[in-house]
C-alpha cells in the first residue's frame, strides 16, 4: 500500500475521531499541553478524551493516564505535545497502541538546524514502520467544525462557526490571525488545519482529502515553500477538474534577494516567484497576494454561483463609487451590462428623474428600501444580466438594515451571484451583519468587488479548458542523437555548446536551424558563403566565448565574398583583441535571415517545478523592458497561446499598428518541441533562442542565435 494510500485510510481518524489522546498534558493554565485539552472540551467535541502525563493523575478533572499503552481501549487519534527530543518514544508507543493517527504539535524539529533535522527522520521512520500518519510536527493543530464531531485538536483561541471554506497553512502563527479575521466578518470554516513542517502528511494529501469532503466547496493554501511543484501542480488540475473546486495559495518569499546571477537571458528572468506565479496559473490556482484578497475571493466562491458571464449591472446611490467600480470593472476585463427595451422602459418609468437609469444604474442618495429592491429584482430578470453590484453609501435617509434584508430575500429567489459594497464602517455595520449572515458577500471597496467577480468568472471560464499536450510526437526527434551530443559535451566538462553544436541538438528536435558550416580559413569561408548564397552571417566559434557581440565576434549581412574575406579577419582581431585567452575554433557560416519580428524562446530548470519554458520580446533588449512570461513542461496548446498572450508585445505578432501579420503557427510548433526537448534533455540547465525571427504568416520562422548551458 502506498503512503497516500495510507494517509487515506487514516485521515478518518485525523478528523472524526471517536477518541483522542492528548499525551503530554498538564494543568499549568497558558501552556500549550493545557490550552489544547481546555479547546477539545470547550468545543464540545464528541468523542472520548484521555489526557496523558507523567506526572498528573488528572487534568481538567479528567483521569489521566501516565503512558499512551494504559489506556485500556481503543484510541483513534494522537495529539503529541511533548518535547522533541522524546517524540521518538511516544511515537513507538503509539506503533505498540495501534493508534494509526496522530497530530504532532511539537516544536524543535527541522526548523531549528540539524540536530531538529534528525528527529524529524526519526519520526518519520517510526511512523513509516507502524503506518502512522502525522500531521506536522512544529504545527498549530487541526480543526474540524462538523456537528458530528465538533473537533479543535489546537490550540487556537476560539473554536470558528462552521461553513464551507477549507484552510491549510504551513505557517502556525498565521492561522491564529486568520481565526481572528474570520470570526470579525462571520466567516465559517469546514476544516482548518495547520501541517506546520509536513514530514509526513503533506499539502497534496490534504487537498485530495478537502477535494473529496462534502463539507468544503472552498480551498485556501498558505505555503512557505513548494517542495514538489510538479506534484502539486498535478493535484491542482486533476481537483479542479474532477470537483469544480477553486484552489486559492498565497505562497511567502515573493522576492528573489541574494540569489546568484543567472547565465542566461531566461535564468535571469524566470526568478522562483515568476516561476510559482507561471505554475499556479498553468494549473488552475488562484494566487492572491495576502489574506484579505484571499478571503474577498473565497467568500466570492463560498457565497455565490459562478457566472455564465461577464456582464455585470453595477446599482448606487451615489455617483463617484459607480464611476470607480466601473473603471475597475472595465479595467478587469468584465463588460457593462446594456439592460433590455423592458428593463430601462421600467427604470424610467419608476425611478426619480435625476436617477442614471443606464448602467451604472444611479438610484440617488435618497433611494430606500423599495428603490433598491425593485432595481435589483429587475436587473436580475434582464437575459443581458449576468452578476448584480450593490453599492450602498450610508445617508440620513438610507435603510441600512432594510436594505441588506431585501438583497438577503432577492437572491433566495435567483440563480445570479449578487456581491455587495456597503461602504464605510461604523454606519453600515449592522447591515454588513446581515448580509454576511446570509452569505452575500461584502467589500469595503467597489474595486475589491471587480476583482473577487473577475476571479471566478475567469475560473468558470477555464474549468472546461482543452488541457492536452500540443503535437507531442516524440517520433519526429532524434533523442539519442541529441543526448549523444551533450554526453560528448558533458564528458569534455564543457559548460556550454558552442554553437555549431548547439544548432546540432536543436536540429535534433526538427527547430528551424538554417545550415552552417564551421570555416578555419577566410578560403573556406568563402568557399561555404558561395555554396549557401548571399547574403551571409559570420559568427566566432569558441568554447570561451559565450556573448558573442560582447567581443565584435559576429559580422551581420555580407553581400560578397570581399566582405567575407574582411569580415572573417575583422572578428579574428577582435577576439585576439578583447578575448586573447580564447581558443578559436573558426568561424560560423550562415545563410542571413530575413527581417521579421523578434521574440526569444528559453529553458530553465527550476528546483521544485522542473523544466520551465520562457517566452517573450527578443532582442538585445530582453532584460530591459522584461516583457516574458514563463510555463511548466509539458505545455498544452492553451498554455502556449497564453504564454504568448500574456505578453504585451505579443500585439506585434497579430497586425498591431500596421505590423504584418506573423507566422504564428511556426511560434507554436517551436514552443511544443522546446517543451519535449526540456523534459528529455535534463543535462541542459538552461538555454536561449534569442532572436527567433517570425516572419510573415504562412512564411515559417528560424532561429538567429541560441545558448545551451549544460
Amino acid at each position: 500500500m502506498s503512503k497516500s494510500d495510507i494517509h487515506k485510510n487514516n485521515f478518518k481518524s485525523v478528523f472524526y475521531p471517536k477518541s483522542i489522546a492528548i499525551i503530554g498534558a498538564n494543568n499549568v493554565e497558558g501552556t500549550v499541553p493545557y490550552d489544547i485539552v481546555k479547546s477539545i472540551l470547550i468545543s464540545n467535541y464528541k468523542g472520548i478524551i484521555y489526557p496523558v502525563s507523567p506526572k498528573e493523575t488528572s487534568i481538567l478533572n479528567i483521569k489521566a493516564y501516565k503512558y499512551v499503552i494504559d489506556i485500556e481501549l481503543p484510541v483513534d487519534l494522537a495529539i503529541v505535545v511533548f518535547p522533541s527530543s522524546v517524540c521518538n518514544l511516544v511515537l513507538e508507543q503509539l506503533g505498540q497502541k495501534g493508534i494509526k493517527a496522530a497530530i504532532i504539535i511539537s516544536a524543535g524539529f527541522k526548523e531549528v538546524g540539524s540536530v531538529g533535522l534528525e528527529r524529524e527522520k526519526q519520526i518519520k521512520e517510526i511512523a513509516d514502520k507502524y503506518g502512522i500518519s502525522f500531521i506536522g510536527p512544529n504545527c498549530l493543530g487541526v480543526i474540524n467544525t462538523d456537528p458530528k464531531v465538533n473537533l479543535n485538536a489546537s490550540f487556537a483561541r476560539k473554536m470558528p462557526s462552521e461553513g464551507n471554506i477549507g484552510f491549510l497553512s504551513q505557517s502556525g502563527a498565521l492561522c491564529t490571525a486568520v481565526l481572528d479575521y474570520a470570526q470579525s466578518k462571520n466567516i465559517g470554516f469546514s476544516k482548518f488545519v495547520s501541517f506546520g513542517n509536513k514530514a509526513d502528511i503533506s499539502e497534496i494529501d490534504l487537498l485530495y482529502y478537502l477535494a473529496d469532503d462534502p463539507k468544503t466547496k472552498v480551498i485556501l493554501l498558505y505555503l512557505e515553500e513548494i517542495s514538489d511543484g510538479k506534484a502539486l501542480m498535478d493535484c491542482a488540475k486533476d481537483i479542479i477538474s474532477k470537483t469544480g473546486k477553486p484552489i486559492l495559495a498565497i505562497k511567502a518569499g515573493r522576492t528573489n534577494e541574494g540569489a546568484a546571477a543567472a547565465a542566461s537571458h531566461t535564468g535571469s528572468l524566470a526568478g522562483s516567484d515568476e516561476i510559482c506565479n507561471a505554475a499556479f496559473e498553468q494549473a488552475g490556482i488562484i494566487r492572491c497576494n495576502d489574506i484579505l484578497e484571499m478571503f474577498d475571493t473565497a467568500i466570492a466562491f463560498a457565497y455565490q454561483p459562478i457566472p455564465k458571464n461577464n456582464r455585470v449591472s453595477i446599482i448606487t446611490n451615489a455617483g463617484g463609487p459607480g464611476v470607480l467600480t466601473t473603471d475597475a470593472l472595465i479595467k478587469d476585463g468584465l463588460k457593462l451590462a446594456k439592460f433590455s427595451e423592458e428593463t430601462t422602459a421600467i427604470f424610467s418609468k419608476v425611478l426619480p428623474k435625476t436617477a442614471n437609469i443606464k448602467n451604472p444604474v444611479d438610484v440617488i442618495g435618497d433611494a430606500k428600501a423599495d428603490r433598491y429592491n425593485l432595481v435589483v429584482t429587475e436587473s436580475l430578470k434582464d437575459d443581458n444580466v449576468d452578476a448584480v453590484f450593490v453599492i450602498l453609501t450610508p445617508q440620513s435617509m438610507t435603510e441600512i438594515e432594510i436594505i441588506a434584508q431585501e438583497i438577503v430575500d432577492v437572491s433566495k429567489n435567483n440563480s445570479k451571484p449578487i456581491y455587495t459594497s456597503f461602504m464605510g464602517a461604523t454606519d453600515v455595520a449592522a447591515g454588513i451583519r446581515i448580509l454576511e449572515k446570509n452569505n452575500i458577500p461584502n467589500y469595503t471597496l467597489p474595486e475589491s468587488m471587480s476583482k473577487s467577480f473577475t476571479s471566478v468568472f475567469n475560473f468558470g471560464q477555464n474549468l472546461n479548458r482543452n488541457g492536452a499536450v500540443y503535437n507531442l510526437d516524440k517520433t519526429q526527434n532524434n533523442v539519442e542523437m541529441a543526448k549523444s551530443i551533450l554526453s560528448e559535451a558533458l564528458e569534455e566538462k564543457k559548460s556550454y555548446l558552442t554553437e555549431d553544436k548547439t544548432n546540432q541538438l536543436l536540429s535534433c528536435y526538427n527547430l528551424p536551424v538554417l545550415e552552417s558550416f564551421v570555416a578555419s580559413s577566410a578560403e573556406e569561408a568563402v568557399s561555404f558563403a558561395e555554396k549557401i548564397g548571399f547574403p551571409i552571417v559570420l559568427k566566432i566559434v569558441s568554447d570561451d566565448i559565450v556573448h558573442k557581440f560582447d567581443v565584435n565576434g559576429i559580422v551581420l549581412d555580407i553581400q560578397s565574398r570581399e566582405e567575407v574575406i574582411q569580415g572573417y579577419s575583422s572578428i579574428i582581431e577582435n577576439v585576439m583583441q578583447l578575448a586573447p585567452e580564447a581558443k578559436i575554433k573558426g568561424i560560423l557560416v550562415r545563410k542571413m535571415i530575413p527581417k521579421g519580428e523578434e521574440v526569444i524562446l528559453g529553458i530553465k530548470r527550476d528546483n521544485s517545478f522542473g523544466p520551465v519554458i520562457m517566452y517573450g520580446l527578443g532582442g538585445v533588449f530582453v532584460e530591459v523592458f522584461r516583457d516574458v512570461s514563463f510555463r511548466v513542461a509539458p505545455l498544452s496548446l492553451h498554455d502556449i497561446k497564453s504564454m504568448i498572450l500574456n505578453t504585451k508585445s505579443s500585439k506585434l505578432l497579430f497586425g498591431a499598428r500596421g505590423k504584418n501579420l506573423r507566422d504564428v503557427e511556426s511560434l507554436y510548433y517551436c514552443l511544443s518541441k522546446l517543451s519535449e526537448l526540456a523534459i528529455d534533455l535534463p543535462q541542459i540547465k538552461e538555454l536561449d533562442i534569442n532572436p527567433l525571427i517570425l516572419l510573415d504568416i504562412n512564411k515559417g520562422c528560424y532561429i538567429a542565435d541560441a545558448k545551451i548551458m549544460l
